[in-house]
C-alpha cells in the first residue's frame, strides 16, 4: 500500500451526470487509500477515463479520449490507463482485443474495487481497505448530483440503457439522505436528483412510489436550498406530484419531461406509455394550473417510419406548446435495440435536415420567449468566476446547470461563488442571459 501512496490520479469524466457520480465515488476510494487526485492528466501517473456508450457520438468521444491518453502513456508521461463506465460494460470483449495498451477495463461492478485493481496492476498484494464511503465532487461547488437509482425498466425501443445497466434499481432512502447530508456539509446549495427515470423511485424497493417521501426528507436537510429533478417520465406525473413541487419552496419549478415525439404511431413504436391525447392534456394542465413551472423536454427526429407528415406534426406541436427549453437528437440506430430491426429506416441526410430544422424552430421560440424575461429580476445561484472575462456565471431555478442557459453576471466584489444573488436580466445572446446584481442574499 505504501508503494502507491502519493501516486497521482486524474480522471476524465464523459457522458451523463449519473456517470459523474460513479466517478466521484471512485475518486473518494482512491483518495481514502492515499492516492493524490489531480485535475490535469498531464500531471498524473494514472488516468481513469469514465466513458459513455449510449449512442455512436458518445462512443467516438470515448475512443478519441482513450487514444489521446494512450499517447501520453507511450511518451512516458502516464504510467497506467484505466477505462471505466458504459463503454467496457457494453463492449468488454472487443475492447480487450483491439486496444491492448489499456491497462484495465472496468465493468460497472468493478468501480468499488478500483484500489484492488491498481494494486494488481503494480504487482502488489491486495491490502485490507477501509469501508468508508464518500465522494470527491468534480463540478462547481454550488450544486451536486444525487443518483437515486440505477438502470431502467421502461424498455423504449431505441434505448440501450437496460442492456448496459440492467433494470431499474432504487438506492435505499437512508443511504441517499446520508449522502445528501454529506454533500450539504461541503457547502453545496443545490441537489440535482438524477436517474434514468427519477419518477419511479422506490417502486422496486418499497413496493410503492416513494419519490415524494424522499423529497420531503431531502428538503429538511440544512444548507440545501434548491432540489431539481432529472428526468420525470410523463406517465408518472399527477396532481399530487405537481401540487407538491409547486408548493414546496425548495423544489425548483422545473420539469424535464422526455416526450420524444407527439405522433401516436411513432410513440407506440417507441414503446412510450403516453399517447398524443394524454400528452397534450398533461402539458395543458401544467401550463394552465402551474404556470411558474419551466418545461423542458427532449425529442427524437428521424425515427424509423417517421414521414414528412409526422415530422410536421412534431414541429406544429413545438410551435403550439412553446417549451421553455428543449433538446433534440437525430435517431441513432443502435444494435440490439428493437428499433434497429425496424423497416423504413430514415436516411442520414433526411435526419440531418430534420434535426437542423427543428433546432432552428426551437431557437426562434426561445428567442421570442426570452424577450419576456428581459428587465425582470431573478434569484441566481453563482457557479463560477471566469478570470479571463471578468464575469461570474450562474443559473436560476428555471435553468439546469450544464444543460440549459447560463446567467452571465457583471463583476461585483460582493458576488461570491456558491452564494445566491438577485440579478436583473438585461440581454440574451442565445446561450446566456446577461445581467447586473441589484441585491445580495444568503
Amino acid at each position: 500500500m505504501n508503494e502507491l501512496k502519493g501516486k497521482k490520479v486524474s480522471a476524465i469524466s464523459l457522458g451523463c451526470d449519473k456517470n459523474r457520480v460513479d466517478l466521484e465515488k471512485m475518486l473518494f476510494r482512491l483518495s481514502d487509500y492515499g492516492f493524490s487526485i489531480v485535475p490535469d492528466v498531464n500531471d498524473a501517473d494514472i488516468v481513469i477515463i469514465n466513458t459513455c456508450a449510449f449512442i455512436e457520438p458518445s462512443r467516438k468521444e470515448a475512443i478519441d479520449n482513450i487514444f489521446q491518453t494512450l499517447l501520453l502513456k507511450e511518451q512516458g508521461k502516464v504510467e497506467k490507463v484505466v477505462v471505466s463506465g458504459c463503454l467496457p460494460q457494453r463492449y468488454m470483449k472487443e475492447l480487450k482485443e483491439e486496444i491492448k495498451e489499456v491497462d484495465a477495463f472496468l465493468t460497472l461492478e468493478d468501480d468499488e474495487k478500483i484500489c484492488d485493481i491498481l494494486e494488481n496492476l503494480y504487482n502488489l498484494p491486495i491490502s485490507k481497505k477501509k469501508k468508508t464511503l464518500g465522494r470527491i465532487l468534480t463540478n462547481n461547488s454550488s450544486y451536486a448530483y444525487l443518483k437515486i437509482a440505477e438502470g431502467c425498466s421502461n424498455g423504449c425501443s431505441f434505448c440501450t440503457i437496460p442492456r448496459i445497466k440492467g433494470g431499474f434499481r432504487s438506492a435505499p432512502m437512508e443511504d441517499l439522505i446520508s449522502e445528501a447530508k454529506d454533500i450539504a456539509e461541503k457547502g453545496v446549495k443545490e441537489l440535482i436528483l438524477v436517474a434514468q427515470d427519477v419518477s419511479r423511485y422506490g417502486e422496486d424497493l418499497y413496493g410503492e412510489n416513494s419519490l415524494i417521501p424522499l423529497l420531503k426528507k431531502l428538503t429538511k436537510i440544512k444548507g440545501i436550498e434548491w432540489i431539481r429533478l432529472h428526468y420525470i417520465y410523463p406517465e408518472k406525473i399527477n396532481k399530487e406530484f405537481l401540487d407538491y413541487i409547486y408548493n414546496e419552496p425548495k423544489i425548483c419549478n422545473y420539469l424535464d419531461i422526455p416526450l420524444q415525439h407527439i405522433d401516436n404511431k411513432i410513440l407506440t413504436s417507441m414503446r412510450r406509455k403516453l399517447g398524443e391525447k394524454e400528452t397534450r392534456e398533461l402539458i395543458s394542465l401544467i401550463k394552465t394550473d402551474y404556470p411558474k413551472i419551466a418545461l423542458r423536454s427532449t425529442f427524437i427526429v428521424g425515427y424509423p417510419g417517421e414521414t414528412k407528415a409526422d415530422f410536421k406534426k412534431l414541429c406544429d406541436f413545438l410551435k403550439e406548446t412553446k417549451f421553455d427549453l428543449a433538446g433534440f437528437f437525430p435517431y441513432f440506430r443502435e444494435e440490439n435495440t428493437a428499433s434497429y430491426y425496424m423497416d423504413k429506416q430514415v436516411s442520414e441526410l433526411t435526419k440531418k435536415r430534420r434535426f437542423k430544422k427543428v433546432q432552428k424552430l426551437q431557437h426562434e421560440i426561445v428567442f421570442e420567449k426570452s424577450k419576456g424575461l428581459l428587465g425582470q429580476n431573478f434569484r441566481v445561484l453563482v457557479d463560477s468566476f471566469d478570470s479571463s472575462t471578468g464575469f461570474f456565471m450562474g443559473h436560476t431555478e428555471f435553468f439546469s446547470p450544464r444543460v440549459d442557459f447560463g446567467v452571465e453576471i457583471n463583476y461585483n466584489e460582493r458576488v461570491e461563488v456558491g452564494n445566491f444573488v438577485n440579478v436583473k436580466f438585461n440581454s440574451f445572446d442565445g446561450e446566456n442571459f446577461k445581467g447586473e446584481c441589484y441585491e445580495f442574499t444568503k
